[in-house]
């Protein structure tokens, strides 16, 4: 089912229900419907067939969703892309996607025109703001074309079922936090796949406020007939985010659920604790993106009334989710083990994903057999299966071939690029990206059980683990981040290589360096570039 159908059913069964709200404007759920119908035919009147590809560089609010489903019901491809991943990967990007489209506010219609991005293929533009000398259509251009009447019928174009088409429903662009940018397939199976899950799992209900601080989950809210509240931030640098801009919303709207980065929850919570805000109307609080520490998720449960979960699904951008820990059980079983270098539990797999654990190979793996597998308990490379797993990535064989391994009756397992291992309960364990290992003469080192044990210092806000030299005889250094006020000096130093000398998973680590601002994804704020540390680091030794 086209994806953009749920909306309809929706907007069916509650349409006065309120379906966005942004600052003092708002939707229903009726009126969203109306608009995504008259943009949908806008789009295909203006000469964008099913299967087309447009470019969508709208920040989070109305547009963007009413947007998002237009296409979606149109059959047109959205392609989505990280505003902040810099413009040369925002070129690289779109010259793989090829739109047909660019639909874009004034500010990215600029770039575009200068960048030249996708000169060879952009037909249409559509300017949401003012539409200056780029030529195009503005959003009002586009909903007339949608109003007016088909010469044969009579009828409005709008009310055609624009629905049919390929089954591809959306490009989504990896962040690139750890190598290039690459472009996963989303079909309408997956999105409904995706949607079914949440609903289930979170016990989501039709009716209920959210304020969603990520896009792509202010989609899955409005689908599952939820109020959206879009908050007053730049959701590309949630870490900066003005607490009262997401707790007032929260607060005045009742809302139920909040999605955010571990990033975001930290900013928030230190400022809810310091100032003892409540959060009475809360439900649920979801964070996702990075791994939450577990003093983020203790801080920000002052918050919230007694028994209400904060939720950390893992998964990624091609599998999206895989399983899920609350942080009942987190605070209670497994942040402990965490914090002596265990690692980062990230729950049991959701119902129909399959997870398992393969030996650490960094070449592709054509066919999948059970030799590949680990014994229980070792550290090897996360592997998934399941409704919500992407097939490929756009236009990116090798890509496609290094993260997929093809398994009997046309399945396939998706390589997450992830480590971990499933404890003697069945829960998976996070240990850090495939990449992010160190190679060293005493053995293998993973960046979240060594890191782990060093953040629990007080002064210290996060640490990150880097290898210097050739794999296999990589010198192991530990990057610092202190906290705020906090000054590089011998004895934190010190202090830190004696937790380093007490551990056997970290007695290799030798050298630390103080770094005043850690480089971290635009996405979430939390990713850690390591590898632009580590070239750092090798400056400094």
């Amino acid at each position: 089912m086209n994806i953009a159908e749920r909306l309809a059913g929706v907007a069916a069964r509650i349409p006065e229900n309120k379906a966005v709200v942004q600052g003092e404007r708002s939707w229903t759920f009726r009126q969203l419907e109306d608009e995504v119908s008259l943009l949908a035919a806008g789009l295909r009147r203006a000469g964008l067939e099913p299967g087309a590809r447009a470019a969508l560089m709208v920040p989070p609010g109305f547009e963007f969703i009413a947007l998002t489903f237009a296409l979606f019901r149109a059959g047109i491809v959205p392609v989505l892309i990280d505003p902040g991943m810099g413009r040369h990967h925002l070129g690289q990007c779109l010259a793989e996607a090829a739109p047909e489209a660019f639909i874009g506010i004034p500010k990215a219609q600029l770039a575009r025109a200068v960048e030249r991005w996708a000169k060879d293929t952009i037909k249409l533009l559509v300017t949401v703001g003012s539409k200056w000398p780029w030529g195009g259509l503005s959003l009002l251009e586009l909903r007339v074309m949608g109003a007016l009447k088909d010469q044969a019928s009579g009828s409005a174009a709008r009310n055609r079922d624009c629905s049919e088409g390929t089954d591809t429903a959306a490009i989504l662009f990896t962040s690139g936090s750890t190598g290039v940018p690459k472009g996963a397939v989303y079909t309408h199976e997956i999105l409904t796949a995706q949607t079914e899950l949440l609903r289930s799992h979170f016990d989501i209900k039709e009716g209920e406020t959210s304020v969603p601080t990520f896009p792509l989950f202010a989609l899955f809210d409005v689908a599952l007939g939820m109020t959206v509240v879009i908050p007053d931030m730049d959701s590309t640098r949630p870490g900066s985010v003005e607490p009262m801009s997401i707790i007032g919303p929260v607060q005045k709207h009742g809302a139920a659920q909040l999605f955010g980065s571990p990033a975001l929850l930290d900013r928030v919570g230190r400022f809810g604790e310091k100032h003892g805000i409540s959060l009475p109307g809360l439900k649920r609080v979801i964070s996702a993106g990075a791994p939450v520490p577990a003093s983020v998720l203790a801080r920000f449960a002052k918050m919230l009334p007694a028994g209400v979960r904060l939720h950390t699904p893992y998964g990624a951008t091609e599998s999206l989710p895989v399983s899920a820990i609350s942080s009942d059980e987190l605070l209670r079983e497994t942040a402990p083990q965490s914090a002596q270098g265990k690692g980062t539990c990230v729950g049991r797999p959701f119902p129909g994903m399959r997870a398992r654990i393969i030996a650490i190979d960094d070449g592709p793996v054509p066919r999948w057999s059970d030799d590949l597998l680990v014994p229980p308990g070792q550290v090897g490379e996360i592997v998934v299966q399941g409704p919500v797993v992407t097939r490929e990535y756009f236009r990116r064989p090798e890509a496609t071939a290094l993260a997929k391994i093809e398994d009997e009756g046309g399945a396939f397992w998706h390589r997450m690029g992830d480590l971990g291992f499933f404890d003697e309960q069945g829960r998976l364990w996070f240990c850090g990206r495939k990449s992010h290992r160190v190679q060293a003469a005493e053995g293998t080192m993973f960046t979240i059980p060594c890191e782990a044990v060093f953040n629990e210092h007080p002064k210290v806000r996060r640490t990150a683990l880097v290898g210097i030299g050739q794999p296999g005889a990589q010198t192991p250094v530990l990057c610092v981040e202190l906290e705020r006020g906090e000054l590089p000096g011998e004895a934190i130093k010190d202090e830190l290589l004696e937790v380093a000398a007490s551990y056997k998973h970290t007695m290799a680590i030798k050298s630390v360096l103080f770094h005043p601002s850690f480089p971290v994804d635009i996405r979430h704020n939390a990713k850690i570039f390591r590898e632009k540390l580590a070239v750092w680091a090798e400056t400094q030794l």
